[in-house]
C-alpha cells in the first residue's frame, strides 16, 4: 500500500511525470498497452469520519503484473482550504490516461 500511495504524494510535492511510480503514471508509459480500465467496482462507503475526505476506489495500472489493479476507497485527512479531486481515467486522442487524485486550492 505504501508504494501505491507514493505517486499521489509525488504529484502533491510537484515532482514531474517521469518521477511518478508506474502504478500512478498520469501518462501512458512506454511499453504499456493502451487498455481501457474495467468499470468501477461497487463499494460500500464506511460511515463518515470527521475531518476526513473519501477517496473513491479506482483502477491503477500495474507494470509489474501487466494489468489493472483495484485500489479500494479510503478516508484521508482533510486539508483546510483545499478540496480533493478524485482519481480518474480519461480518454484523450485514443489514449487512456490516469489522472491521480490530489488537493486543489
Amino acid at each position: 500500500m505504501a508504494i501505491a500511495t507514493a505517486a499521489p504524494l509525488a504529484v502533491l510535492m510537484g515532482r514531474d511525470a517521469e518521477a511518478r511510480t508506474p502504478r500512478h503514471p498520469g501518462l501512458v508509459p512506454p511499453g504499456r498497452p493502451n487498455l481501457k480500465p474495467p468499470p468501477p467496482k461497487a463499494e460500500v462507503r464506511p460511515p463518515a469520519r470527521r475531518w476526513h475526505v473519501w477517496v473513491a476506489g479506482h483502477w491503477v495500472w500495474s507494470s509489474r503484473q501487466h494489468r489493472h489493479i483495484w485500489m479500494a476507497g479510503r478516508w484521508v485527512p482533510a486539508r483546510r482550504g483545499f478540496r480533493y479531486r478524485q482519481p480518474r481515467w480519461i480518454e484523450r486522442d485514443g489514449q487512456w490516461l490516469f489522472v491521480p487524485g490530489g488537493w486543489i486550492r
